[in-house]
C-alpha cells in the first residue's frame, strides 16, 4: 500500500502536470487510451550514416514496417527440424515455500521458483512447450540473452498473445551460442518476473570440453572446469535468495579443483560478486572473455539481468572459499567441513572496459563504419502515460508511446550513443542481438571485446556501442529495472518490412511490462 508521502507526491506531479501542460495535455492523453499497436508508435528514425546519432524522420512506425510485409508470426525456426530438446513447462500462481526463509504468495514453474533449470547443447533446437494453468492475467517466456527467431521471443502483444489459463504455447529456437542465459515472464513482467515466474537455461560448448575453447580462446586462458555451478539470485519478498534458498550453498569441491559459476542476477538492482581469494571473470552475458586474469581486491557488478561466469580454484590446502553472490547470500567452495572464511565486500570495482586481452578477430562486423547511428537519451520528467500522471522517463526528450522506433535493415551495422540524464542506474537490455561496447565517456575498450545484452548506464555516463542487424523483427530495448519500463523508459528496434498482428491493452489483454 502506497505510504501517505508516496500519495502526497503521486497528487504534487498531478497537480505539476495538469498545471505546466494544460487541459489540452489531458486532452491528448485520452486518445492513448485502450488498445495500441508498436507499429503506431513514436516517430521512426532512420539513423543513415549521414544522420550522426539519429535525428527522428516524419512518419509513423507503421509507414515503416508495411514495406515488404513480413509477419513477426513468420519468422521461426525450421518448422520441419525435429527438436533436439524438449521441455513442458507449466505457470501456476501458487506459494513459494522459501526454503531458510518464509513462504511467498507468487508464481511457479512446474512447482519451483526458479523453475527447472534448462540445460541444451551449443546447436541444438529447444522447443518448450509453456501451459499457463492458473496465472490469471496470462502469461509468457522470454529467452532473456539468447539471439531467437522473432516469433519465440515471448514478449506479450509484439511478438504473440499472452497465454492465457488453460492455453499452451511452443517456443522453438536454436542456440547457437554457448553460454549463461535465463528465461522469464514477458506478461506484466514487472509484477510475474518479482514474483518468481522464471528459470535458468544453459548451453554448453559443442565439441569442447570448455566454453572458452569453443569461442576460440587460447586454451592456456582458462583451465577447463572440473565442476560447473549455477547460482541464480532472487529477491522473494525482501528475501534475497542464491537458486531459490535464503540461504548459503556449499560446494563441495576437492583441492586445486576448477569451479566455473554461473551467476544469474534476476532481479532489478546490480549485483555485486568478490571473493576471499581471487577469481577470474570468464564470461559475460553467454560470451567468453578473451584472455581472463586474476581479479583480487575488486568486485565485480552484475546488471539487473546479467549474467557473468566466474572460475575459483578451491584452496590447495583443504580450506574452503567464499564467493559472495549478489551480497547477501555466498557459495562455499571446498572442503564442506571447513571453517567459514570472511570476505568484506572490496571498494574497488572491476572494470569491463579493459579487462582481459583485446581480440580483434572475435567482431565479425566493423563497428567504426556504421550503416546507421542513433541516440538513445534518456531523462525523466512529469507527463502523462496512459492518462496517468507522474514522474516519467523520457528517451531524446519523448515521453513513451512518442518515442523513436529504431529503424534498421538486415544487414545494417548500427551504432548507437546510450547517455543517461536521468540521475538513476538504467541496466538496458536489447533483445535478440548482443553489442558490442566501443566506449565509455569517450574512451574506448581496451581489453577482451566487451559484448553484452545488459548493460548498466550509470547517471551521467554515456556509452558508444554497435551491433550487426542480423536477426529479423521488431525487438524490445529497454532498462531490465522493470518499473522503469512500465513508466516508459522502452523502446523498440525495428527491421524494414516487418510487421506485427498483436497489440497491447485491455482488449487484448496484453501487457508485456
Amino acid at each position: 500500500m502506497p505510504s501517505r508521502r508516496d500519495r502526497l507526491r503521486c497528487g504534487v506531479v498531478a497537480v505539476a502536470v495538469v498545471t505546466a501542460l494544460g487541459a489540452g495535455a489531458l486532452a491528448w492523453s485520452s486518445t492513448l487510451l485502450g488498445e495500441y499497436s508498436v507499429m503506431d508508435m513514436g516517430a521512426g528514425a532512420h539513423g543513415g550514416a549521414a544522420h550522426a546519432h539519429g535525428a527522428a524522420a516524419s512518419g509513423t512506425a507503421s509507414d515503416l514496417g508495411t514495406r515488404g510485409g513480413v509477419d513477426v508470426t513468420e519468422l521461426v525456426a525450421d518448422p520441419d527440424r525435429p527438436a533436439d530438446v524438449h521441455v513442458d513447462l507449466v505457470a501456476r500462481a501458487e506459494t513459494i515455500e522459501v526454503e531458510g526463509g518464509h513462504p511467498v504468495e507468487g508464481f511457479t514453474v512446474n512447482g519451483t521458483s526458479p523453475g527447472p533449470e534448462i540445460r541444451a547443447t551449443q546447436g541444438d533446437l529447444v522447443d518448450v512447450t509453456l501451459e499457463n494453468e492458473s496465472v490469471a492475467d496470462g502469461a509468457t517466456l522470454h529467452w532473456h540473452g539468447i539471439d531467437v527467431p522473432n516469433a519465440a521471443d515471448g514478449v506479450a502483444g509484439i511478438t504473440q498473445d499472452a497465454v492465457p489459463i488453460g492455453g499452451r504455447f511452443t517456443y522453438r529456437f536454436v542456440v547457437e551460442d554457448a553460454g549463461t542465459y535465463w528465461y522469464h515472464s514477458h506478461q506484466v513482467s514487472h509484477d510475474q518476473v518479482v514474483r518468481g515466474l522464471l528459470g535458468a537455461i544453459v548451453v554448453d560448448p559443442a565439441d569442447s570440453a570448455d566454453p572458452a575453447d569453443a569461442a576460440g580462446a587460447d586454451p592456456a586462458d582458462a583451465a577447463p572446469a572440473d565442476l560447473d555451478v549455477t547460482a541464480l539470485l532472487h529477491v522473494y519478498g525482501g528475501q534475497h535468495t542464491l537458486n531459490g534458498r535464503a540461504l548459503d550453498e556449499r560446494v563441495a569441491a576437492a583441492p586445486g579443483t576448477t569451479v566455473r559459476v554461473r551467476v544469474i542476477n534476476t532481479d532489478s538492482g546490480t549485483a555485486a560478486v568478490w571473493a576471499s581469494s581471487p577469481f577470474r571473470v570468464v564470461a559475460i552475458d553467454g560470451r567468453e572473455v578473451n584472455g581472463p586474469t586474476d581479479v583480487d581486491g575488486e568486485r565485480l557488478l552484475v546488471p539487473a539481468g546479467g549474467r557473468a561466469d566466474v572460475a575459483v580454484t578451491a584452496p590447495p590446502d583443504g580450506s574452503v572459499l567464499r564467493l559472495r553472490t549478489g551480497g547477501a547470500r555466498s557459495l562455499l567452495i571446498g572442503d564442506p567441513t571447513a571453517p567459514e572464511p570472511s570476505a568484506p565486500q572490496p571498494s574497488e570495482t572491476l572494470d569491463l572496459l579493459g579487462y582481459g586481452t583485446p581480440d580483434p578477430g572475435a567482431i565479425d562486423f566493423d563497428p567504426t563504419a556504421p550503416d546507421r547511428s542513433y541516440e538513445y537519451a534518456i531523462g525523466r520528467r512529469p507527463g502523462l502515460i496512459d492518462g496517468r500522471p507522474g514522474y516519467f522517463w523520457t528517451i531524446n526528450g519523448r515521453l513513451f508511446p512518442d518515442v523513436p522506433m529504431f529503424e534498421v535493415a538486415e544487414g545494417d551495422v548500427v551504432a548507437m550513443r546510450i547517455r543517461n540524464d536521468s540521475g538513476e542506474v538504467h541496466p538496458m537490455h536489447l533483445h535478440g542481438h548482443h553489442v558490442v561496447v566501443l566506449a565509455r565517456d569517450g574512451v574506448a575498450a581496451s581489453g577482451s571485446p566487451w559484448i553484452v545484452d545488459s548493460l548498466d548506464v550509470h547517471p551521467g555516463e554515456s556509452y558508444d556501442i554497435a551491433f550487426i542487424a542480423d536477426n529479423p523483427g521488431i525487438w524490445s530495448d529497454h532498462c531490465h529495472t522493470l518499473q522503469h519500463a512500465v513508466d516508459g523508459l522502452i523502446a523498440h528496434v525495428m527491421y524494414e518490412g516487418v510487421t506485427t498482428p498483436f497489440t497491447i491493452g485491455p482488449e487484448s489483454g496484453n501487457r508485456p511490462d
